[in-house]
């Protein structure tokens, strides 16, 4: 690991939450702008028993992925009830992202994918289909994410070449390898 990223004088926390698969903590560094960005990736699962712990990891989010499985009908309705547990529980600025998973199995697909970029539409915010085990969009969709949070936060020092984005999190059904 780069021995920058443990002095880094501007700290900024990016939650990224990902439902379900249990709590799992990973992190990621990515350059963007130039700048070496830390991101912490909570999984924090979206399972009704890991309700109250999810809730508490939204106060300090930055960003939100919201990860529905493609095949998978009953983890697209969850979406809705994410969604306004978010409005109760996360900073009002907070970046929020839908990501539809297991694009890469599309004969077993259930929800169009014009159902994920209604919902997405609806809510303002960006929508991404993506394979997990095939890597489609996955790095694409965290960069995008960490970039929208680096857009509108204000930059605390602005001669600092790294950035540290602490991500908090839960998406549904990736796999822990997705974030290495």
């Amino acid at each position: 690991m780069n021995e920058n990223i443990h002095t880094l004088k501007s700290v900024y926390n990016i939650s990224f939450f990902f439902i379900p698969t249990g709590i799992d903590f990973k992190i990621k560094t990515v350059e963007l702008q130039g700048k070496k960005i830390k991101l912490q990736i909570w999984d924090t699962a979206g399972q009704e028993r890991f309700h109250t712990i999810t809730t508490s990891y939204y106060r300090g989010a930055m960003g939100i992925m919201l990860v529905y499985d493609i095949s998978n009908a009953k983890s697209f309705e969850n979406i809705s009830k994410w969604l306004r547990n978010i409005d109760e529980h996360a900073n009002e600025d907070v970046e929020r992202m839908l990501l539809g998973n297991k694009c890469d199995m599309e004969d077993k697909r259930v929800v169009p994918k014009a159902k994920g970029e209604q919902i997405a539409r609806e809510h303002g915010i960006r929508f991404f289909e993506t394979s997990a085990k095939a890597n489609i969009n996955i790095e694409t969709a965290f960069l995008t994410l960490a970039e929208d949070i680096l857009r509108k936060t204000p930059v605390k020092e602005p001669n600092s070449d790294n950035v540290d984005i602490g991500t908090v999190g839960g998406v549904t059904g990736w796999k822990s390898k997705c974030c290495s």
